[in-house]
Formats: structure tokens, C-alpha cells, sequence
């Protein structure tokens, strides 16, 4: 059996307990072509390199701060251009990504004030019934 670690490489299970990634999901990052197709060893086992772990770091950094799969692979696509070139792409990838996520904070915010008032009302004891599920029921207002 060849050894792996002499070369730097692993195998998909190394890789996961390395990088905290679930193997199912390393696979299927590289159906949808986040992650290339790595090489295989002569028995047809998938073997992982550097390339491939720098990558995989990539897409769960970018993962644990919101971008979709498509912003990622667009991402992924512009880092292995011209960094001159692509750098203002990236700036608008992530400009797009920043107004998402203070569209969301905003709602959050909302949210927040409105339960908090739900929450108040049920300490208070100042409605019949429960005002939380009451609030849960209504229909949200169109904005």
C-alpha cells in the first residue's frame, strides 16, 4: 500500500479530520465542481494533495461567513486569475455579500424588537391566551 503521508497527500478521510470538513460533503463539493476532481491512486482512491486542502480551507472559510456556492465558485474562479484583474471583481463579489448580510442584520434587528415586545407582553400577563404563539400565527405585513 502507498503511503500518503510521504508526499504530502491524504485520503478523503485524513482530509476531512484535517480540515473538519464531513466527507460527504467533500464530495460533493466536488459534484458541483467547488473542489476538483483530485487524482487517484492505481487502486481508484481519491487522493488529496496541498492544492486540493487550500481549496477545501477556502470554501469553509467562505462558508462560515455566508457566501453561497455559486459566490464560492465564482471566488475560486477569480483567484486563479490575474490577482490585478481580479481583485476588483472580488471587491464586488463581496460588496454584494456585505449589503446581504446588513439587509440581514437589519432584520434581525426587527425581529428582535418584536420579540422582545411578544416576550414583555408574556411576562406582563397583559393579554389572554399566549402572546407568543399569537404573534407566530399572524401573517408577517408585506414590507
Amino acid at each position: 500500500m502507498q503511503s500518503t503521508k510521504s508526499s504530502g497527500s491524504s485520503a478523503i478521510g485524513e482530509l476531512s479530520r484535517r480540515s473538519g470538513v464531513n466527507i460527504e460533503t467533500i464530495r460533493y463539493y466536488e459534484r458541483v465542481g467547488l473542489l476538483p476532481a483530485p487524482p487517484r491512486s492505481g487502486g481508484g482512491r481519491r487522493i488529496y494533495g496541498p492544492p486540493e486542502s487550500r481549496a477545501l480551507s477556502f470554501i469553509r472559510r467562505a462558508r462560515e461567513l455566508g457566501f453561497t456556492l455559486d459566490e464560492i465558485r465564482t471566488l475560486l474562479a477569480l483567484s486563479a486569475e490575474d490577482r490585478r484583474r481580479s481583485c476588483a471583481a472580488v471587491r464586488d463579489v463581496a460588496a454584494r455579500h456585505l449589503d446581504d448580510i446588513r439587509a440581514k442584520i437589519s432584520d434581525l434587528r426587527a425581529m428582535e424588537r418584536v420579540l422582545a415586545k411578544t416576550v414583555a407582553r408574556c411576562d406582563a400577563g397583559e393579554a389572554a391566551g399566549c402572546p407568543v404563539i399569537e404573534t407566530l400565527s399572524r401573517e408577517r405585513p408585506a414590507i
